[in-house]
């Protein structure tokens, strides 16, 4: 007899899952065995490709495009999933913008747009997913290490935004708990994406901390989080999971 897959039967929601880690994430939770809906600003015919995968794979797949730092785009996301996985068991809140830039030199506008992403858009589709997350519910959100320590300026913001999913991982692992539902953050070191490859401009001065010598790859995070959406994962909640090589050590 064939072993059922961990995550068989299970709906989820990953936003910003057109390409790079949150792409590798959607596979990864299909693979499982869950149906998955994903997100995308811009990039629709990447998501398409995406969600073709996963039908592959004999999944349901769904494409929302939301805006996740607009105030209607995190409810849009929920409700494009629900209405057609017709409820939600796992959410990730993947969906991230990243600024290099000198604090003293940004505008408000360019503010705004991380954390509006990066924070408010953590919050409000967690709380639009809410309603329709049962008992053994799993919210899980990518942070990075860069919340934990700043080695180099330029990224003070973006490190702000990643800080501030510290503590709402805490605060609504608490709320959520006695329902079984679980909330924890996953926290990438360099990771080879569009955002920053390892072939980049930054690419020396990041391999230079990292203990394991390599930058990490999409589904490194993408194995992370399919452990924390798991059965084997359900005595964890309010943690910090760091998936970065050793760079914060």
């Amino acid at each position: 007899m064939t072993a059922s897959l961990p995550l068989s039967g299970k709906r989820a929601l990953v936003t910003g899952g057109s390409r790079g880690i949150g792409a590798a994430i959607a596979r990864q939770l299909a693979a499982d065995g869950a149906d998955v809906a994903i997100t995308y600003e811009k990039s629709a015919e990447k998501a398409e490709a995406v969600a073709a995968e996963i039908r592959a794979l004999g999944r349901k797949a769904v494409v929302v495009q939301a805006d996740a730092g607009s105030t209607e785009g995190p409810q849009k996301a929920v409700d494009g999933a629900v209405a057609v996985l017709g409820g939600l068991d796992i959410l990730v809140n993947n969906a991230g913008i990243a600024g290099e830039a000198m604090f003293a030199d940004q505008t408000v506008e360019q503010i705004d747009a991380l954390l509006n992403v990066n924070v408010r858009g953590v919050l409000l589709t967690s709380k639009a997913a809410l309603p329709h997350l049962g008992d053994g519910g799993r919210i899980i959100s990518i942070s990075s290490v860069l919340a934990d320590r700043v080695p180099f300026p330029g990224v003070t913001v973006y490190s702000a935004t990643k800080s501030a999913l510290e503590a709402f991982t805490l605060g609504l692992s608490r709320e959520v708990g006695p329902r079984g539902i679980t909330v924890n953050l996953v926290k990438p070191g360099a990771t080879d994406t569009d955002m920053n490859p390892a072939d980049g401009p930054n690419a020396p001065m990041m391999l230079n901390g990292i203990s394991l010598g390599r930058y990490g790859q999409p589904q490194d995070i993408a194995s992370a989080v399919a452990f924390l959406a798991g059965p084997g994962a359900s005595y964890i909640t309010g943690a910090s999971i760091l998936v970065d090589g050793g760079i914060g050590a």
